[in-house]
């Protein structure tokens, strides 16, 4: 039997780890040469940002510029198309369930915190105007709140609005998520977390992804409900407003408390 010559072994050689790349700039030294495209088509993207404006963009551009932090190599435009035609629209793809963009291929984690990091932006932007202010005399600023807050949603939330003595936002939560037509909602808990909060006034919000926002029986006996329970600890409820799709009804408005 012959035996093979054994090949000589080379001494490990360490190499430094390379800083992680976030996607928040581009590095042409490192883009392999058939990319070169896709870095040329980002910065005129970017240039006619500044020379143009952000609303220059339709939005599949936004969604794709978006994605690039999630991709920092990759062609976004097709997943950002993908998205939009999967959800229906720019809003609906920021505010759709993580599990629902699970489901679209090439949408992986960095995809979707991304997208919710967008999201929550956005929201923050909104209650910046509501925030530090009596919410009863910025009414506008908070229907525009909760509209880009709630509509848009594939799914029924349902959100409170907890106030101090002055009507000032001291907490925004939403307590329960459903169905495309339910959410359970508890009266109990409702006034219990006002109460650790020690708020003196709340505002009901909830969502109809139909778009109707008309008030069914049951959104009606549930804030009987509430309205019952709070009013024995002195709990005032300011109003319930349904959010639909650019719509909104409230309640008080309505007559119905």
């Amino acid at each position: 039997m012959t035996s093979e010559a054994k090949k000589p072994t080379k001494n490990p050689v360490l190499h430094e780890l390379e800083a992680p790349d976030f996607g928040f700039e581009d590095s042409p030294s490192k883009m392999p040469a058939k990319d070169d495209h896709r870095l040329g088509h980002r910065e005129r993207m970017r240039e006619r940002v500044l020379s143009a404006g952000a609303r220059s963009l339709a939005d599949y551009q936004i969604l794709e510029m978006l994605l690039f932090a999630a991709s920092p190599r990759g062609d976004t435009k097709p997943l950002a198309k993908n998205l939009l035609a999967t959800f229906g629209s720019l809003a609906r793809v920021l505010k759709a369930e993580p599990e629902a963009l699970r489901k679209v291929p090439k949408v992986g984690e960095a995809v979707i915190a991304t997208i919710k990091v967008a999201e929550t932006l956005g929201e923050k932007l909104l209650r910046s105007e509501i925030e530090k202010k009596n919410v009863l005399g910025s009414w506008q600023a908070l229907l525009e709140y909760c509209q880009g807050t709630m509509s848009d949603r594939g799914i029924e939330h349902f959100r409170i609005l907890f106030l101090n003595n002055k009507n000032h936002l001291i907490s925004d939560e939403v307590q329960q998520t459903g169905t495309v037509n339910h959410t359970a909602v508890y009266p109990r808990e409702v006034v219990k977390r006002a109460l650790e909060l020690g708020a003196t006034a709340i505002i009901l919000v909830h969502n109809h992804p139909s778009g109707d926002v008309t008030p069914s029986k049951a959104d009606i006996d549930m804030t009987n409900e509430i309205m019952s329970a709070a009013s024995a600890l002195g709990i005032k409820i300011h109003d319930h407003l349904i959010v639909g799709n650019g719509d909104s009804a409230s309640f008080r408005s309505l007559g119905l408390m």
